[in-house]
């Protein structure tokens, strides 16, 4: 299997966020656990822009697809110290 092009931290700075370990700790400590009736774009913490990025990831499989997978499953799990 192909390693991913980019790096979990580096979608976080693709989005604008904080992309150091503790803040994207945070940011799903915050944020999950999403929903299961809401797909990840839709969420409402999501900018337009963010969330339009995120949609157009996972629709055309490109190359922050898989990172962006990887942040779906992360924000369904329950949030950790509830």
């Amino acid at each position: 299997m192909d390693q991913p092009i980019h790096r979990f931290s580096e979608l976080f700075a693709q989005l604008g966020l904080s992309a150091d370990a503790q803040a994207i700790a945070q940011f799903i400590a915050t944020h999950a656990p999403l929903a299961a009736d809401i797909d990840l774009p839709d969420a409402a913490f999501w900018t337009p822009a963010q969330s339009a990025f995120l949609r157009e990831e996972q629709l055309d499989d490109a190359d922050w697809a898989e990172l962006v997978d990887q942040l779906n499953l992360a924000l369904r799990q329950p949030a950790s110290g509830t």
